[in-house]
């Protein structure tokens, strides 16, 4: 595979990784105060996200993927609310171990690496289109 098809491809990788990772940190954002049912049950718990590099045999080059989606382990806050369905006998209730300040920090990160990306595919199409001008005009 000739080095700008192969650097398209490898920003594409990219870029489907970080979409990836978008909808995680949108999925942990929306559910951010989903709390359980029942008294003491568990509320959401936030996602996480693990990238890897993979060979791509065909073309020949590494690209980013998606290696594990898991959970986050740590600890729930409890907030203090008696008339909650899912308050315990203490009147506490486990909340999501989501902090939005660490989701709106990977999303302004995944956004711009995205965006990175994306400028790396247009910058090999605009090389690609460039050569073939020149091409052209030594005929």
């Amino acid at each position: 595979m000739d080095p700008l098809s192969a650097a398209s491809k490898i920003a594409g990788s990219g870029m489907e990784a970080q979409a990836t990772r978008l909808r995680i940190v949108s999925e942990n954002i929306a559910n951010a105060r989903t709390t359980g049912d029942t008294p003491g049950a568990d509320p959401y718990r936030r996602k996480t996200i693990t990238f890897g590099a993979e060979m791509d045999k065909a073309a020949g080059t590494e690209l980013v993927a998606v290696k594990k989606l898991g959970v986050d382990r740590g600890d729930f806050a409890q907030e203090y609310d008696p008339s909650h369905p899912a308050a315990d006998a203490k009147g506490m209730v486990k909340m999501p171990n989501v902090n939005m300040l660490i989701e709106m920090a990977d999303m302004r990160e995944a956004n711009r690496s995205y965006d990175a990306n994306l400028q790396m595919i247009k910058q090999t199409r605009d090389i690609v289109s460039s050569t073939l001008e020149l091409l052209k005009g030594s005929q």
